[in-house]
């Protein structure tokens, strides 16, 4: 079995071959997904952005001009659909408690660890949009900057930057945590 390159993966995918787009699929929605999760924080409004970024790839792939990897341009599809969900996103309220998952942890130890990684979260949350995104696709995602800068349409600079203010924001609230 040979390897093909993502670029004929791509052509042969634009061209009808269902074996490319499969491959391209699983390749790269993994990664899609995630950063849409990140973001939506809501598993089935992931689901619905990757589908629909997978559905914009068949769509363009006859067009594809090799400037950017699928998966940055993939990576942008998806951050630009979350982007536009939060903006129309109304509050939800829920129906039912989420499942407990028993982590073999004390209950003292498991709510301790909860506890913390929500208050983690929640400062993530709070983030501005653009630094959380350069945080999600940096530190969540391992992408690199370049890589994560051409997502999000910025400088490789310019998310240098947001992830500075990011981390360092995060730094300050949790040693205020820390204090209190």
């Amino acid at each position: 079995m040979s390897v093909i390159s993502e670029t004929d993966q791509i052509a042969r995918a634009a061209a009808g071959d269902r074996m490319a787009q499969a491959a391209l699929v699983n390749r790269h929605m993994p990664v899609v997904w995630r950063v849409a999760y990140r973001m939506l924080k809501d598993r089935e409004e992931a689901e619905d952005v990757t589908q629909e970024t997978f559905l914009r790839a068949w769509k363009m792939l006859p067009d594809w001009q090799d400037r950017a990897k699928f998966s940055t341009w993939a990576c942008t599809v998806a951050i630009n659909l979350c982007r536009d969900k939060l903006k129309k996103r109304a509050p939800v309220l829920m129906d039912e408690l989420p499942e407990h998952e028993d982590s073999g942890l004390k209950p003292d130890q498991a709510l301790s660890q909860k506890q913390a990684g929500e208050r983690i979260s929640a400062l993530i949350d709070a983030l501005p949009d653009r630094q959380k995104e350069a945080l999600t696709l940096c530190a969540f995602e391992g992408m690199g900057n370049i890589e994560a800068a051409e997502s999000m349409g910025i400088s490789v600079e310019a998310l240098e930057s947001l992830l500075s203010r990011a981390r360092r924001k995060l730094r300050d609230q949790l040693a205020e945590v820390q204090e209190a």
